[in-house]
């Protein structure tokens, strides 16, 4: 009774390897680092313009369907129960691939908090070209995230304690869903950036952490989680190829704004240096060059 087998799974979690949790653990902290950047331009700034609402809402909802679904896989939940047949550490460096996914749901539903405390409502940023989204429209991205994350709570439970023959079935429709919510996340976004031909509040640093971050994430999570948990990674692999193509946008038009003010800045160096001499040919307006003539008199 009490020497009962340790599962070869728990066996294995038992030895982690010192490798593995170094990387799991740098990209834990490169997810939370990727982030801030976005964090700190929308306070900052004190506003959210040019952040998509679709965009928003979409990414705190399959972020929500991200974490449902490797909480509720099999293999997720064969990790979590060895936790009671090996050590705090081998525990910790089991549950790192669900940390990870946990600590990027976490950041981008503060962005979702962020962009309901700064949207500009009666600001001058509301005339830009075309209309901007409304404030009712922010309102409801805060309710329709909460009623996605009741429901996908409410499911996991119900499935795990009373369908436990059907966890995988849930945890599968949980993942594809989270990636073709991520396809039509980007989609909006990077309308509104076209659109507006201009960043906004989006921030260019945390895409060039984290598109290429995206690829690393989903190689960490395949050895993880096998083929089974194609689900999981799956989705990291399509946000890190739209990702790229937002950024790809970005860096376009802030190199274009770059050109413009050189140009503007050269402009206004030459029509300074203009005025000089225009200056300097009225005598009673040129000091300097009434005194030269002065000296020539002399």
């Amino acid at each position: 009774m009490f020497d009962e087998p340790i599962p070869d799974r728990c066996r294995e979690l038992s030895h982690p390897d010192i490798v593995n949790f170094s990387v799991s653990v740098f990209i834990v902290l490169g997810i939370l680092v990727s982030y801030l950047p976005q964090h700190y331009k929308i306070i900052s700034r004190r506003s959210s313009a040019g952040l998509s609402p679709l965009f928003v809402l979409l990414g705190t909802v399959s972020g929500t369907a991200s974490i449902a679904n490797i909480l509720t896989l099999p293999e997720s939940t064969r990790d979590m129960g060895c936790c009671k047949e090996i050590g705090r550490f081998p525990c910790a460096a089991a549950l790192l691939g669900i940390t990870q996914i946990g600590v990027q749901w976490t950041c981008f539903f503060f962005i979702m908090l962020l962009f309901l405390i700064f949207f500009p409502r009666n600001s001058p940023e509301a005339d830009i070209n075309e209309r901007l989204p409304t404030w009712k429209e922010a309102i409801l991205v805060l309710s329709l995230s909460l009623t996605f994350f009741i429901f996908a709570f409410l499911g996991s439970v119900i499935f795990v304690y009373a369908l436990p023959g059907h966890i995988r079935g849930w945890a599968n429709f949980l993942g594809l869903l989270g990636t073709l919510l991520a396809a039509i996340q980007y989609l909006p976004q990077i309308y509104m950036t076209w659109k507006l031909q201009e960043v906004g509040s989006l921030s260019v640093p945390m895409m060039c952490i984290q598109t290429p971050g995206s690829f690393v994430f989903a190689s960490s999570l395949a050895v993880r989680l096998g083929p089974g948990g194609w689900s999981a990674w799956g989705l990291f692999i399509l946000t890190g190829c739209l990702q790229g193509i937002l950024l790809g946008m970005s860096l376009s038009f802030l190199w274009r704004e770059r050109k413009a003010r050189r140009k503007a800045d050269t402009s206004a160096r030459q029509g300074n240096g203009n005025a000089v001499v225009l200056e300097d040919e009225d005598g009673e307006r040129a000091p300097l060059l009434a005194g030269e003539r002065g000296n020539g008199r002399a």
